[in-house]
């Protein structure tokens, strides 16, 4: 059974140029967001070189199973300091329930606390009820607070 999956076989690392292809897919098959490859390598190339956006992805058999996109965000304020957003938190359906999850937000926590930071943030969607598990069971706690987004018209 794919589930199975030993975690010892996963191999996490820093994604390069060469995996996005892989994430987008991974990311479609998880999300089902459908983003032009095109336009993602676009800007992965215009922000490889920004050590404050990091993709990190997961690898067994050099296939993407895992993938989550960390964004360092130093601040002024000294309560704040510097923090991690972590978005896109992902595990290919078929190896879910393998500890992977866990092993990459171990790997998310390592580059935080080697950048410094405070404390790391994520936001979930609502039907995404799996993976509040995941968190909750990591030690995320639900904020006292709302999501707000608005669209920036041209």
């Amino acid at each position: 059974m794919i589930g199975d999956c030993n975690i010892m076989d996963v191999k996490f690392r820093i994604a390069t140029y060469n995996d996005v292809e892989n994430i987008i897919a991974l990311c479609d098959e998880c999300f089902d967001e459908k983003t032009n490859l095109e336009y993602a390598k676009t800007v992965f190339k215009a922000t490889e070189d920004d050590k404050n956006q990091i993709y990190l992805i997961g690898e067994k058999d050099g296939k993407v199973i895992a993938h989550t996109k960390i964004t360092i965000i130093p601040t002024i304020y000294e309560d704040m300091n510097i923090y991690a957003i972590l978005n896109h938190v992902c595990v290919k359906p078929e190896f879910r329930r393998s500890h992977i999850g866990t092993k990459l937000m171990d790997e998310c926590f390592k580059i935080a606390k080697q950048r410094n930071c405070k404390c790391v943030e994520l936001w979930s969607k609502n039907f995404r009820t799996a993976a509040h598990g995941l968190y909750h069971k990591y030690g995320f706690e639900v904020m006292d607070a709302k999501f707000f987004s608005k669209n920036v018209e041209e």
